[in-house]
């Protein structure tokens, strides 16, 4: 009796050590679980938190930055200052988007001299807005700049100021950044005086330059930069700043090639413009030079302005036609522009281009993207157009009532035989997609 009592008081001793051991393994594994399920947030790694915070929006990083004093030193990190656009319009006439006056403030103050990557959005056409621009940039005098735009989605803004504030205010920036690449600056007052400033702190980085619509800079002014600027790869300007001497420039053995030039051809009253004329050996020498370039040309033309153009041999890759252009200048297109690559035509008239899409398609070989608007074309031409082209056509945007149907095809058929030769399916546009 007493043996099985020991065993009993044994067999119970050992039943309590178990029970014990397996509580104190349950809290074990209870403490843990409770560890993962809610980890210290605040005690993330710095650089966890700022990847996450670059993929965060302004406001919502902002937001963030008010959850502990470790989110907001991120918020405050230089990495997350480098790129900014100012969005600026006036609140009590606009409900459009603005950047908030106290965050400019702050921006100004403890990250002016982070800032690289910058932009300018006027949201409106107020003459307010634009100098709110200007004031911004005359205080960044401890900044380093590598890109900045200036945009003005509603017009005139910028060109609404004194002249001599806009210079002031954008010279801080020419003179303390000394590394700039990228410069939009289209519709803006810039002179010839503010582009030697330019030349003489950033002439060894300036890679792009838009400055469409700037009427204070002379073909001289364009001409200074592309003498001093051998590393430009990307232009865009006004017709009447073109000139054999700045293709020349560009040419030189200096010069690396250039990858993009844009040339805005713009006339705003008939008759009262001159065009000048380039001249072939000019525009030869530019493509010996940068065989690769594409060149953009926009034309918003009247059709009696168009004679001093497509002459001779002009290397366009880009046409892009914003007004009623003639069956005669389209016909040189097609003898002239051997480059091309995209033709957009907004409107012709009611003559039909048969003839001349034929000849585009005969002699621009590298022909891949047409849009027709306002203009008329035979259904029999349109399919010969297509087949002679093939597959090469990625883009072929032509309005339904473009298509004039003939014995041949109508326009329940035409898009079955369209689609034959080029390998896929398609149907006129209802509307413009260009």
């Amino acid at each position: 009796m007493k043996r099985g009592r020991k065993t009993n008081e044994a067999n119970s001793s050992s039943s309590e050590d178990t029970t014990e051991k397996e509580s104190k393994r349950h809290k074990a594994v209870e403490k843990k679980t409770t560890v993962v399920q809610s980890p210290d947030w605040a005690n993330l790694l710095q650089d966890i938190i700022l990847q996450v915070f670059q993929y965060l929006p302004l406001l919502d990083r902002a937001h963030a930055s008010q959850v502990c004093r470790s989110w907001n030193q991120v918020f405050h990190m230089p990495d997350l200052w480098r790129c900014f656009e100012f969005e600026l319009n006036q609140p009590a006439t606009s409900n459009l988007r603005t950047t908030h006056p106290e965050l400019i403030k702050q921006i100004i103050k403890r990250h002016s001299n982070h800032l690289q990557y910058v932009s300018f959005k006027v949201v409106d056409s107020s003459k307010e807005s634009a100098e709110a621009a200007c004031d911004i940039l005359s205080q960044l005098v401890n900044c380093s700049l590598k890109t900045l735009g200036l945009i003005s989605t509603a017009r005139p803004s910028f060109m609404d100021l004194p002249k001599s504030h806009f210079i002031s205010a954008l010279t801080v920036v020419f003179v303390n950044s000394k590394s700039l690449s990228s410069l939009k600056i289209d519709d803006t007052p810039v002179d010839d005086p503010s582009l030697k400033v330019l030349v003489a702190n950033n002439s060894d980085t300036l890679k792009l330059l838009k400055m469409s619509s700037c009427p204070h800079v002379s073909p001289a002014g364009i001409l200074c930069v592309a003498d001093q600027c051998h590393g430009l790869r990307e232009l865009a300007l006004n017709y009447h700043l073109l000139s054999d001497e700045l293709l020349l420039a560009l040419s030189s053995e200096k010069h690396v090639r250039l990858e993009h030039l844009r040339i805005d051809v713009v006339s705003e009253n008939p008759g009262q413009t001159q065009f000048h004329t380039i001249q072939k050996s000019s525009w030869d020498a530019f493509i010996k030079h940068s065989p690769k370039v594409n060149l953009v040309m926009y034309f918003f033309l009247y059709e009696e302005e168009f004679d001093p153009f497509f002459r001779y041999e002009t290397p366009v890759t880009h046409l892009y036609f914003g007004r009623s252009v003639s069956k005669d200048v389209l016909g040189r297109v097609g003898m002239t522009c051997p480059r091309l690559v995209e033709l957009v035509v907004c409107a012709n008239g009611l003559r039909p281009l048969d003839e001349e899409l034929i000849c585009i398609a005969e002699r621009c070989k590298f022909l891949s993207a047409v849009g027709l608007g306002e203009c008329e074309v035979s259904c029999s031409a349109f399919v010969e157009f297509v087949k002679m082209c093939g597959g090469r056509l990625s883009q072929l945007s032509i309005m339904e009532e473009v298509l004039i149907p003939d014995q041949k095809y109508s326009l329940e058929q035409i898009h079955w035989e369209v689609s034959k030769h080029l390998g896929r399916v398609w149907f006129p546009d209802m509307m413009p997609t260009w």
